[in-house]
């Protein structure tokens, strides 16, 4: 039956269903699309014979919506959303969004904080004992016992505040197959151990590598940098050892990751018969924004060995890249050309980083990424396998597709790459086929003293795709432009960290008009280091930006032109001693203000003398302040 899964118990009687095996709750409206991972998981789940209904954006002050389908025969599978409902739910400055773009009509609101916990309460409250597993972004991040930027404080694994009985991590086909299956044999959930990708509690440690613990973790700051770079080391599926972490007289159990799906078995999964819309009960509130970027974009690959510190894809879907077929790809947006709504463009073809086509070398196929060596920081891993030759191809085939105008790539390109790459077709092809005026890049800073603890090449790196990037648009007859992405406050980023970068912006004639302060989310090494003040790797003190006022002054230096920013810039000039920033030359950031008994003196500096100090890179000028309205807040 092609159709939405069943919403209510009309969906289950047109299918001549009694009974659901299954209930989803999920944190999201419900989008039947791939790029939503409720559709994807249920779909499997579908695949492999089993009755799946939704229960999307419950009501969850009362167990009614939890009842509508039913008591599922086999368990309740509950999921957050495509988002931490925290980071859904917060700004980077805890601020209260005012919108969501996975709830109908872009309304804010419609679902709970710590949402995981919550649903589970409610599916207890409804149909006591039958087995709950939780899944997705904000149960996998917070596996373990970890650091909750919103209550400052070491949180407990999720899985025990939620009070289910297991825990999905990564991406979860196979994992929930396997449970699936179990469950149906008549095992019961409290006897199902030993899923990789999995997590659950146990009375005893099953023999596993221990970790520090929760009340271990809580305590001491520097347990639990120990206990983030132990779970950092082991997430390998292939040599990976189990964790145990005790929670007061009780283990969280980790088994090694589940083994990333290969491509034959990911273009299985993105050929499942989804109906790549939201439900139309959803219609009468315009739609879900959420699909808007995604509906005709494609997803072509899975993980990412760019490791930067910040961000949790390789504590989620890990450090093996793996990516599906060109025929499945093609076959995909052959689809999207017989849509009603398609108007030529495909608006992405990546995911994590989009140049990332396979494995980074022949290693990973049997052992994995390597436990103590990152493949690109701080150089090129002369192991690695540079080439985007595949990528090439897929894009030139895609590009002649009837119907299809023009393709785009949206995703992050991960520009070092692209630099350890000796041919350079496909960046020239990226600049005469696949951008519109601008390529979003994220040097995330300039400062080296930042971006070694960002796990960010240098910036003379940046520097050179940059010069190489104008080089080759100059040869193309095109003006396009770079909008770098950028992050203040960052663990190890000082106060005189920030003036250098807002020296850059000024001296390059960026200025953006969005930038991202650093958000300590769940999962990641940057959290880590904000937390202890510590680097976990080499547990060295690390600087930390954490007053309010100090975050407010970095945030503001990369906006130095907007005058509401200005006595946060000033202040901080001052505090640095750089007040030679403060005056009428190009190269100041601010003029003084009025009063000031140095105004005159400034103003009557000759301009060439300032000129001879700025050292500005061969790149001047190109920018033309073109940075602003495409920068993006990344949570």
């Amino acid at each position: 039956m092609n159709d939405f899964l069943p919403v209510s118990r009309a969906d289950m009687k047109k299918r001549g269903w009694s009974e659901c095996d299954f209930i989803y709750i999920v944190g999201d409206a419900y989008v039947d699309h791939p790029s939503f991972g409720h559709a994807i998981i249920s779909r499997v789940l579908e695949k492999h014979g089993y009755k799946v209904g939704i229960i999307a954006l419950p009501d969850w002050k009362s167990t009614d919506d939890f009842k509508k389908l039913g008591k599922p025969r086999l368990g309740a599978l509950v999921c957050a959303g495509n988002i931490d409902s925290m980071v859904n739910h917060y700004t980077a400055s805890k601020k209260r969004r005012r919108d969501d773009a996975y709830a109908p009509g872009n309304t804010a609101g419609q679902r709970p904080d710590r949402a995981t916990i919550v649903y589970c309460n409610r599916v207890r409250e409804a149909f006591s004992s039958i087995p709950i597993i939780i899944g997705g972004v904000e149960a996998s991040l917070r596996r373990f016992a970890h650091y909750d930027y919103w209550s400052d404080k070491i949180r407990r694994s999720i899985l025990f505040d939620s009070k289910a009985d297991m825990l999905i991590y990564g991406m979860g086909e196979r994992q929930i197959v396997e449970i699936a299956g179990r469950l149906n044999n008549g095992e019961d959930i409290k006897d199902i151990h030993n899923i990789a990708g999995t997590c659950v509690i146990s009375h005893y440690d099953e023999g596993a590598e221990p970790i520090p613990s929760y009340e271990e973790c809580a305590e001491k700051k520097t347990e639990y940098a120990i206990s983030c770079r132990k779970q950092y080391y082991e997430q390998n599926p292939y040599t990976g050892k189990p964790l145990a972490q005790k929670h007061g007289d009780r283990y969280l159990i980790q088994y090694p990751p589940a083994i990333p799906l290969e491509t034959e078995e990911l273009d299985e999964v993105y050929a499942l018969p989804y109906m790549r819309t939201y439900h139309p009960v959803y219609e009468k509130y315009g739609g879900i924004k959420a699909l808007e970027e995604v509906k005709f974009s494609l997803s072509m690959n899975r993980g990412c060995y760019g490791n930067c510190s910040f961000c949790a894809l390789a504590f989620h879907q890990g450090r093996i890249v793996t990516s599906r077929s060109d025929e499945s790809l093609i076959a995909e947006a052959e689809a999207m050309t017989r849509d009603k709504d398609f108007k030529g463009y495909i608006h992405d073809v990546g995911g994590p980083t989009a140049n990332f086509r396979e494995r980074a070398c022949n290693n990973q196929y049997t052992v994995g990424a390597c436990k103590d060596r990152q493949c690109l920081y701080p150089k090129p891993c002369p192991n690695m396998r540079v080439s985007h030759r595949e990528y090439l191809e897929l894009l030139r085939k895609l590009r002649n597709i009837p119907g299809v105008k023009k393709v785009f790539i949206r995703s992050g390109i991960r520009f070092d790459y692209v630099m350890a790459d000796s041919d350079d077709s496909f960046f020239r092809e990226l600049c005469e086929y696949h951008i519109s005026g601008q390529l979003r890049t994220a040097p995330e800073h300039i400062s080296d003293n930042v971006l070694k603890y960002m796990g960010k090449p240098s910036n003379d790196v940046y520097e050179a795709f940059s010069e190489k990037f104008y080089k080759i648009n100059e040869k193309l007859g095109k003006k396009q432009y770079i909008v770098p992405y950028l992050m203040s406050s960052h663990p190890g980023s000082t106060l005189r960290d920030a003036v250098k970068l807002a020296e850059y912006l000024n001296a390059h004639h960026i200025n953006p008009e969005q930038v991202q302060d650093f958000y300590p989310t769940p999962g990641t090494i940057s959290t880590c280091m904000y937390y202890t003040g510590l680097d976990p790797f080499t547990m060295k003190p690390v600087y930390v930006p954490k007053t309010g006022r100090e975050k407010a002054m970095q945030r503001a230096l990369l906006q130095f032109k907007n005058p509401d920013n200005y006595k946060l810039v000033y202040d901080a000039l001052q505090k640095t001693g750089r007040t030679d920033l403060i005056g009428y030359s190009q190269r100041c950031l601010i003029k003084p203000p009025q009063g000031d008994i140095l105004n005159e003196q400034r103003r009557g500096k000759n301009g060439a003398d300032f000129k001879r100090q700025r050292g500005i890179s061969k790149n001047k000028g190109r920018a033309k302040g073109r940075g602003g309205k495409a920068q993006r807040e990344r949570h």
